[in-house]
């Protein structure tokens, strides 16, 4: 762990964090940009949508991240940990993502974003290009 991966993570860590892994495609915009491996997006700013708001005052969030995970044994996992700011909505019954809010980005380290930024990498990388970027890794 390098100095400052104890610190809390930021929206920005997920741009730099993302763009460090193999063959990574930007899309999106500015303010909604999406990471992508092999045509498959990995992590994305999602527009703002009906079915995730806030539950007190009913308002849309509008700063809704989705990673994609490996598994709904992993995506359980980290809804079901309250520690974690992770959460999901009914809409995302059957995909295997989770959810963060911008605002609650500070509750993560940047070490801990950046083991789920490179987790929905892999979770949707080819296993040839995951097998290499781990072989590369533990080299």
């Amino acid at each position: 762990m390098s100095d400052g991966d104890d610190r809390p993570a930021r929206v920005e860590d997920i741009h730099e964090l993302a763009t460090t892994l193999p063959d990574v495609v930007v899309g999106g915009d500015a303010d909604r940009p999406a990471f992508a491996v092999g045509s498959k997006t990995f992590v994305f700013f999602r527009a703002p949508r009906k079915d995730a708001f806030d539950p007190e005052s009913g308002e849309p969030y509008t700063d809704v991240i989705a990673f994609y995970v490996e598994s709904e044994a992993e995506k359980q996992a980290l809804v079901q940990d309250e520690s974690t700011p992770f959460f999901t909505t009914p809409h995302w019954n059957g995909y295997l993502a989770v959810l963060l809010l911008a605002r609650d980005i500070g509750r993560l380290s940047r070490a801990e974003l950046s083991e789920v930024v490179q987790d929905a990498w892999l979770a949707r990388a080819s296993k040839r290009k995951a097998a290499a970027w781990r072989a590369a890794r533990n080299a």
